[in-house]
């Protein structure tokens, strides 16, 4: 390849991976682990915790590239499982505004055949959708078997932005708490493989990264009156989320958070997170290995959450 193609094909990388040059901005909270061995639970509790990063510096491209291509090979491999073997994969992704969940789905789909990788990113409800039981609008869009489905905010729009804006009444909003254990476990039952993401990002990096979208004329359609408030809004988000991961992380249907004030780490953990935890075939255990612990935990480690107390909700 010559260096005129070179730089295209690097220009084309950096346009579809990165806001402008992300990758030398500095990154809030960096608090380097610096131990020479894996971090011990109480660690990893730490640095999600106090939102504390592990690494100084953004990835590098060239880290990026070299790590994301054969993860992007093993995507390939999953699909062909999940079709031959007439799976059905549902993977979730939630967040606060500007978290980088639309990206990280494009990079796990990007070379999958959109006849077996569908995304889901509903608008607000019609009035019609109003009138139905609230999950009904997501039941519509659940895998086949040979599919997977990627949430681009799910059914729990009703526990983040919903109550936080105002959205529901407080008795729908614990109706909902009541009923998504049981909804989610009847479609684990059914054969769904149910995996919950949350990309949390901080305060500064979402100022940031809402700053550069009210000025990059790619990127205006992308703020909205909900995102203005969410700076304002930011202590009622982190309640709305930790009582989410209380009540709704379960044994069958548990959540993992994914740190994300650097989009390239975020989506190689997101990526590594799912394969690492599916037995395809031809699966490369190199490549699909655990994710980094810092960058990648489940929310009953870094949270220290138990089941859900069923009894003690409210209703």
């Amino acid at each position: 390849m010559n260096d005129k193609s070179d730089s295209a094909h690097a220009y084309i990388y950096s346009l579809e991976s990165l806001e402008d040059r992300e990758f030398e901005r500095p990154i809030p909270n960096a608090t380097p682990y610096a131990a020479d061995h894996e971090p011990t639970p109480d660690a990893i509790r730490k640095y999600f915790r106090e939102h504390l990063y592990p690494y100084a510096k953004r990835m590098s491209l060239d880290q990026y590239y070299a790590e994301m291509h054969p993860l992007q090979i093993e995507l390939v491999k999953l699909q062909n499982w999940v079709k031959t073997t007439r799976q059905k994969i549902v993977i979730v992704f939630e967040g606060r505004d500007a978290a980088g969940k639309g990206s990280t789905i494009r990079r796990f789909t990007e070379h999958l055949n959109p006849r077996g990788a569908r995304v889901v990113s509903l608008d607000k409800p019609t009035d019609a959708e109003r009138e139905q039981w609230y999950f009904q609008r997501y039941v519509d869009h659940l895998p086949t078997a040979g599919e997977i489905v990627f949430f681009d905010r799910s059914w729990y729009n009703r526990a983040g932005v919903e109550r936080v804006m105002g959205f529901c009444t407080e008795e729908e909003y614990w109706e909902f708490i009541a009923q998504t254990p049981d909804f989610e476990r009847m479609l684990v039952r059914s054969g769904v493989r149910l995996f919950k993401l949350y990309l949390s990002v901080g305060r500064d990096e979402q100022a940031r990264r809402f700053k550069d979208r009210e000025t990059n004329p790619l990127k205006k359609w992308k703020l909205s009156p909900v995102d203005v408030e969410a700076q304002a809004r930011w202590d009622d988000y982190t309640h709305a989320k930790e009582v989410t991961f209380r009540l709704t992380n379960t044994s069958y249907a548990p959540w993992t958070v994914i740190k994300s004030e650097d989009k390239l780490r975020a989506r190689i953990g997101a990526i590594r997170y799912i394969l690492h935890m599916l037995d395809y075939n031809e699966k490369d255990p190199v490549v699909a290995r655990a994710p980094d612990p810092l960058i990648a935990a489940s929310a009953a480690l870094a949270f220290e959450l138990g089941e859900p107390d069923l009894q003690g909700r409210k209703n």
